[in-house]
């Protein structure tokens, strides 16, 4: 079972070591800015290091955008956070589902997320597998409620497309955690890696807000359950710098080890 945490990116494998990680998370730029990653001094211990390493691309990736001034950028900057990734040896890149706006049609973004990757194989490939996030909400949100995901995976499966689970983001969704891997698998056919996250809104509330295990609005059980369910390693984005998070990652391997 490896546990592990969403990390500042000065020196990820310090920060593993400090919360007896076994893997770590963490963007390679600005999450809020299109700028493309620059070589990183770290990357041959980081592909060399015991821990996993996954890569979050920024959350201003929104390639089902119908704006084309969001989605053509976000296309290209996709697959420059990709090729970083994959030279930092880092088992996927994980990207927000994304949305179409309030007034546009959600089946476009769906097609918008199939010629992304269209648009990847045309541009030579991608070296590392996409895991696609399930948002807590956003205006027609391509990937926040499950209906809406199963038409997501429809355009994108062929792909080999994978898929990350965030705890927070489905009970702040409107999803039930309990038998959620299960529901999840049926339309995906994977879990890849599971973002481990207790809540501070209320089921359905669709707030994006993380909170330490136990301290939300969710029972840290349910957390648990799904890490077991789905055999997939996970990563707390909680707050609490090195002590919450350490805290979190203890919880989850004393009682997930069971």
């Amino acid at each position: 079972m490896r546990i592990g945490a969403h990390v500042d990116p000065a020196d990820p494998l310090e920060a593993a070591r400090e919360r007896g990680a076994d893997a770590v998370q963490f963007f390679l730029t600005d999450p809020q800015g299109y700028k493309s990653p620059k070589p990183r001094d770290d990357a041959a211990a980081l592909r060399e290091s015991e821990v996993d390493v996954y890569i979050h691309a920024p959350y201003i990736v929104n390639v089902a955008s119908p704006n084309n001034r969001i989605r053509i950028p976000s296309r290209k900057l996709l697959m420059a956070h990709a090729r970083a990734a994959a030279e930092l040896g880092a088992k996927g890149l994980i990207v927000h589902g994304g949305h179409v706006g309030k007034d546009a049609d959600l089946a476009a973004g769906f097609e918008n997320w199939r010629k992304a990757f269209e648009y990847a194989e045309s541009d030579g490939g991608l070296p590392l597998p996409i895991l696609i996030e399930n948002t807590a909400g956003g205006d027609n949100a391509c990937a926040r409620r499950f209906d809406d995901l199963a038409r997501l995976w429809d355009a994108v499966a062929g792909f080999g497309a994978g898929f990350c689970l965030d705890t927070c983001h489905a009970f702040a969704g409107g999803e039930d955690l309990v038998g959620v891997v299960d529901r999840v698998k049926a339309i995906t056919g994977r879990i890849d890696l599971i973002h481990a996250n207790d809540s501070k809104g209320g089921f359905d509330s669709g707030q994006d807000r993380h909170d330490n295990l136990g301290n939300g609005k969710i029972d840290p059980e349910l957390v648990v359950a799904a890490i077991r369910a789905s055999g997939a390693p996970a990563v707390v984005e909680t707050p609490g710098g090195v002590e919450g998070q350490t805290a979190d990652i203890t919880l989850l391997r004393e009682r997930a080890g069971r």
